[in-house]
């Protein structure tokens, strides 16, 4: 106990209550200082890079929903229509596949198998578009806010799939075709069937 003595000893003497006072207090005053701002800091960086990741992954999104409204109504639209349609689903899939996010690949291959479905049922089915393009839209979101859940569904969604493909029905392919072949030559059609404009022809004259 004379080591502790000697201790409190130092610690009550004019010398030991200076260096205590003007030493030792500031010097932890300073660690502790130190220590609660890197913490501040450190949580502030967290955070802008959690916003930034959500910026990022909420235009992914809305890229994605774009490319499927246009989708839905793919048979509708003239060719040069189709192919910036095309463009833009194309760059919305780069984007989403290049997200420093777990499951971006699975949420890209999701999408693209949506929107491949989507325009084969636009051809005649409408309301089953409209309904894909709901599911799809909502599901898209879903995974902006809840990745891990929405991943979960995904994988789910593409090993269904896979394996439906896998035992596809011929007949149900050819009816898909030749409904595709109708609505093309039926919209051809309408192209030559439109009546000629002969306001701009040359008005024969009589030979004397």
């Amino acid at each position: 106990m004379q080591w502790w003595n000697d201790i409190l000893n130092w610690v009550h003497s004019v010398t030991g209550h200076a260096l205590i006072v003007n030493a030792i207090i500031p010097f932890v005053a300073i660690v502790v200082a130190g220590i609660v701002g890197a913490a501040i800091g450190r949580g502030s960086t967290r955070r802008l890079v959690t916003q930034r990741d959500y910026e990022t992954r909420a235009s992914a999104v809305a890229a994605l929903v774009a490319a499927g409204q246009g989708a839905a109504s793919w048979h509708g639209q003239v060719p040069a229509s189709k192919e910036h349609a095309e463009r833009l689903a194309s760059q919305a899939d780069v984007n989403v596949r290049l997200l420093p996010i777990s499951g971006a690949g699975l949420a890209a291959d999701w999408a693209s198998h949506q929107l491949r479905e989507m325009r084969t049922n636009s051809v005649s089915y409408s309301y089953q578009s409209e309904q894909t393009l709901d599911e799809y839209r909502d599901r898209l979101v879903e995974w902006l806010h809840k990745p891990s859940r929405a991943k979960k569904l995904f994988t789910a969604d593409l090993d269904r799939w896979q394996y439906a493909e896998s035992a596809v029905d011929p007949v149900v392919l050819e009816q898909q075709r030749w409904a595709e072949e109708q609505y093309s030559a039926a919209a051809h059609e309408t192209v030559e069937n439109q009546p000629a404009d002969h306001s701009q022809e040359p008005v024969p004259t009589a030979r004397s």
